[in-house]
């Protein structure tokens, strides 16, 4: 008995040992995680006001002075262009490590190695699409160039000199919860955040529905419901504007190639009215005579937060804006002279082609007459707690086949026609860097073209201003000379004519300076009217916040920053004021019950604001959207032919001008449904769907309650997110926000002999949630305010307030 109470002592110890330092599913080691001195009580971040740090990193050339705001924001003054990307890489580091590696991990298909087989879909997924392989290309641009090569590999250094300070102790929270290390960082992994910017930004590809929706209604259909422009648009380049140069000859399109594709997948609904503003205006509709420039980006909300605030300055540059954390430079911001913003183009330039090949083993391809051999790339996927996976890509002259056979429940993937090879612009050598390079140390409008020739992808509207009372904006980037339509449907990847035909040339791209209406803006619309020679794409966002836009710039005088700030968080909602005359005479009153009716007063006196405590945008936001579905989805919704619904702009002008269209009949029922029948139908089951979800009609049926936007935490750690926060604002208005999506970075720049920036995101500086500057500016971001942003001229600068500072030294 004795011996076995022994063994019992023995074994209960051990085993309690194993499992606290065992990860079990998603519960971190916990003896390791508790530790009161390497655990996460020591992400505790205490704010340390007025202290001075001197630190020794032998990269740096000469000594760096960095500074920290009171909202933890870096002002770096260095002596050299080296020194300066250095730094900014060791302070990005500092705060936001764990989130840079997260990023380029999810980008190269490398989760797996963190978490295990759960996210082998999505690994093999970003292998596939060819992420890696782009960013290997873009990373021979980068280093091509002399400066840019010493942007990156210092930028790289700073990183790791932070890496390689760090302790158990100080490692970031989420590495002590997934129990894993930082690795040195590369070059590599700064192009592929660009990387993952384009594929964020594609906005997907519509051809493998499209080819469907041919292939079963027939081009006079097709072509009716998915015109190549809008009924009503309000472009980027103001209609009428000539075009100052001698187009390239567009190449032909050969005969059509089209051929049913079948997949499991289910209808694709265009997600439509999320996108991202910018505008500038001169000093003619200015109170202070000087430009005026505005952005706000677009994205899906996180935290730690998109953007990284910072200023860099060393000799010939002193530069103020948001940088994507892991890539050098300054993205978005502004300098002495100039200041640049921008938004989403949706050029096309990602196709798919259809390809025939020899035999199953996939080793060659029918193409231009003759079978070419494929090449096979390797990709090894680590796999925590399992063996390595080697999947092996199929590449032809195209591109990667990116599936033969498409992974169940990986929503990814539904776009993605099997058996299909994938051309993609980010797959091309480039280098955006070049492009923030020379806008950040830009001086004029010159500078700012010279700059925009570098720049591959994603492509941006590049809005700029300048002090020199000079405005513009261009669709810009590199996009590939091909017929009309090309790349709206799947394409023959028999057939050479079918191939991308070269490309558009940069100085040819869409652009515009100093318009006569005084001011340029963007909100993802169409870049231009239909004069236009060349093919950027057949479908842009629908134009109401543009228009929006276009005409509050239009009426307003005297503009000042906080005037473009009231109009950045604008939640007029165009959409509502052109759909609802077509629908709310169509409501039978006397078939309504009375929570029904109220919401129907309710909408009918709405003045058309997405504002927080707006009832009827709440009704109106459901009711439209089932609206469509009743229009839509009895054609476009089969089991084995993914398609996807016509745009909103298509479906209005059929309720406006067409009220008795063929497309409100239902075809699955013996009945012949009315428009009528359809909105009824869709009015009360949004009231009733309202009632069951938050209970009778009043406070609870407020937009804000519906919405629930929140900031969540990049990688929905619980607890890490922010708060719902109870604000307006909706898909179709300025102020485009949704649950998680909406402005990622808020800024207004003025123009003067002296630039005032003011800016704000939904977020803060810090990566670590036990900082209080983890998300100290969500709640000027949720009520619409900015900050002013101290552009210092020197470490010692009075305007800022500073609250600690960092000596840098190599000895």
């Amino acid at each position: 008995m004795n011996k076995v109470k022994a063994l019992f002592c023995i074994v209960i110890p051990l085993l309690l040992i194993y499992s606290f330092n065992t990860k079990f599913g998603q519960i971190p080691p916990l003896l390791k995680f508790l530790n009161p001195f390497s655990g996460f009580w020591q992400n505790a971040e205490p704010i340390k006001v007025n202290s001075s740090n001197k630190i020794v990193l032998k990269g740096t050339l000469e000594n760096v002075d960095i500074v920290f705001d009171d909202r933890m924001i870096p002002h770096i003054f260095a002596k050299n262009d080296h020194d300066v990307y250095y730094a900014q890489g060791y302070v990005t580091a500092m705060h936001r490590l764990w989130q840079m590696d997260f990023q380029t991990r999810y980008a190269a298909g490398r989760l797996s190695e963190v978490v295990g087989a759960q996210a082998i879909e999505v690994d093999r997924y970003h292998r596939r699409m060819g992420m890696v392989f782009g960013a290997e290309q873009s990373l021979q641009g980068i280093l091509q160039n002399p400066k840019t090569k010493e942007m990156v590999l210092a930028y790289t250094a700073g990183i790791n000199a932070y890496i390689h300070s760090l302790s158990a102790a100080n490692l970031p929270v989420e590495y002590k919860i997934l129990n894993f290390l930082p690795e040195d960082w590369t070059p590599l992994k700064c192009a592929l955040l660009l990387k993952q910017m384009s594929a964020v930004l594609a906005m997907g590809s519509d051809e493998f529905y499209m080819s469907n929706i041919l292939n079963k209604f027939g081009p006079e259909v097709t072509n009716n419901l998915f015109p190549n422009y809008p009924f009503k648009e309000d472009p980027i380049i103001p209609k009428g504007t000539k075009w100052a140069f001698k187009p390239l000859k567009v190449p032909s399109a050969p005969l059509a190639f089209n051929q049913m594709m079948s997949s499991n997948t289910q209808t694709h609904q265009k997600e439509d009215g999320i996108g991202s503003n910018n505008w500038a205006v001169c000093g003619k509709k200015t109170a202070s005579g000087y430009p005026i420039l505005a952005n706000d980006p677009h994205l899906n909300l996180t935290l730690p937060s998109i953007w990284y605030q910072i200023q860099l300055n060393a000799p010939g540059l002193n530069a103020y804006g948001v940088s994507l954390p892991g890539a050098p430079g300054i993205t978005i911001g502004f300098n002495q002279n100039i200041a640049w913003g921008v938004t989403n183009v949706a050029a096309d330039v990602l196709d798919f082609y259809q390809i025939k090949f020899k035999d199953n083993d996939h080793k060659s391809y029918w193409y231009n007459d003759k079978w070419n051999n494929t090449t096979q790339r390797l990709e090894n996927i680590k796999i925590r707690g399992e063996k390595t996976e080697i999947d092996t890509v199929t590449y032809t002259h195209h591109g990667p086949i990116v599936y033969y056979q498409k992974p169940e429940k990986l929503s990814l993937s539904n776009n993605v026609p099997a058996g299909n090879a994938l051309r993609w612009i980010a797959h091309e050598k480039s280098n955006e860097l070049m492009t923030f390079y020379y806008l950040n140390r830009g001086k004029n409008y010159e500078d700012y073209r010279k700059a925009l020739t570098f720049y591959t992808a994603p492509a941006q509207n590049f809005a700029f201003a300048s002090v020199d009372n000079d405005i513009a904006i261009t669709a810009n980037g590199k996009f590939p000379l091909k017929w009309r339509e090309q790349g709206k449907f799947i394409l023959d990847g028999t057939d050479p004519k079918s191939d991308w035909q070269g490309w558009i040339n940069a100085d040819q791209n869409p652009t515009v300076k100093n318009p006569p209406r005084n001011f340029v803006s963007s909100a993802n619309q169409s870049s231009t009217d239909q004069t236009y020679p060349y093919y950027i794409n057949w479908e842009f966002s629908s134009y109401e916040r543009a228009k929006r836009i276009n005409d509050k710039l239009s009426a307003m005088k005297n503009i000042t920053a906080d005037s473009m700030r009231v109009m950045q968080s604008d939640s007029y909602s165009l959409f509502a004021e052109n759909l609802l005359p077509g629908i709310l005479d169509k409501v039978d009153m006397s078939t309504l019950n009375a929570t029904q009716k109220e919401a129907f007063n309710l909408v009918n006196k709405w003045n058309k604001y997405f504002k927080a405590k707006e009832i009827a945008a709440s009704v109106f936001d459901l009711w439209s959207k089932r609206l469509f579905f009743n229009i839509w989805d009895d054609e476009f919704t089969i089991a084995t032919v993914p398609m996807r619904y016509p745009s909103r702009d298509k479906t209005i002008e059929l309720i406006i001008k067409e009220p008795n269209s063929k497309w409100f009949d239902n075809v699955n029922t013996t009945k012949k449904e009315t428009l009528a029948d359809l909105v009824n139908e869709s009015f009360k089951y949004t009231c009733d769907s309202l009632e069951r979800k938050y209970g009778a009609i009043g406070k609870s049926w407020e937009w804000a309650n519906v919405k629930h936007t929140n900031v969540p935490h990049l990688a929905k750690i619980p607890g890490f997110g922010s708060k719902t926060l109870l604000i307006g604002g909706g898909k179709s208005t300025i102020n485009a926000l949704t649950e998680s999506n909406g402005p990622s970075w808020r800024m207004v720049v003025e123009l003067g002999k002296t630039p005032k920036g003011h800016g704000v995101f939904p977020g803060g500086q810090s990566g670590n949630p036990g900082s209080q500057f983890y998300d100290n500016m969500i709640d000027t971001w949720a009520k619409g305010e900015l900050y002013d942003l101290y552009f210092m001229k020197s470490p010692n600068d009075p305007s800022a307030k500073i609250i600690s500072k960092l000596k840098i030294t190599n000895k």
